[in-house]
């Protein structure tokens, strides 16, 4: 029981600290946080990142204080009103655009992009094995992705639009770190337990039903298995 206890703490403080959609800066990227305001600092086909709710967001500069970059957004699933739908996207927006998967490559200003947020320039060259293509190149493949594409959160987000763009290569390191963590959650047994648990749980509260029966017998037997 005392290491049933000691798994869920850990795991849940990992949780709580863990921000999955995040990328962490080092002291030595530090140094490379800017000000919107100071655009000049950026060249054209710059790899920008900004902190954006749970996760980094990324883009591409494309001079004259214009950024690329793929982001979710609900808006155009409610209206066709262009002017407002080209408005910045708060946060509200782009929570739902994820949720119903609507997303587009779109060109927004420096102020827009960065949310208010400080911006990391070119902090991923030093992450990446791939060697950035030139700018011009990069900020060329950008401006040939605006518009709609697919979104994934995991699998097609703005860190892969822009790592391609500027790599040659769509990757995602918070996506990585997301499967990372799972895997060692799926890897410890206790996690099984805890499935257990819950199952009955559903079932006293529920009763014996399909809907909490079958969970309660398939994850804990998946788990077993993966683990």
């Amino acid at each position: 029981m005392l290491n049933l206890f000691t798994f869920l703490v850990v795991k849940l403080t990992i949780l709580s600290n863990l921000n999955f959609f995040e990328s962490k800066w080092s002291d030595i990227e530090q140094q490379g946080r800017v000000k919107p305001s100071h655009s000049q600092r950026f060249k054209r086909g710059d790899i920008l990142e900004v902190p954006r709710t749970l996760f980094t967001h990324f883009g591409i500069y494309l001079g004259d204080d214009r950024v690329a970059h793929l982001i979710p957004d609900i808006l155009p699933v409610l209206t066709d009103d262009a002017r407002l739908i080209d408005t910045v996207i708060t946060n509200q927006r782009l929570i739902m655009g994820c949720m119903f998967r609507c997303a587009t490559v779109r060109v927004d200003s420096l102020q827009d992009f960065a949310y208010g947020s400080e911006i990391l320039v070119n902090a991923m060259d030093s992450r990446m094995s791939a060697r950035a293509l030139l700018n011009e190149e990069v900020a060329k493949r950008a401006e040939q992705l605006i518009g709609a594409i697919p979104y994934s959160l995991l699998w097609n987000n703005c860190e892969h639009v822009a790592t391609y763009c500027r790599y040659g290569s769509a990757v995602s390191l918070q996506t990585d770190k997301f499967c990372e963590w799972l895997k060692s959650v799926i890897r410890d047994r206790r996690s099984i337990i805890v499935a257990i648990l819950i199952g009955i749980t559903s079932i006293v509260c529920y009763g014996l039903l399909p809907s909490t029966t079958l969970p309660t017998v398939i994850i804990p037997f998946t788990l077993w298995m993966a683990s």
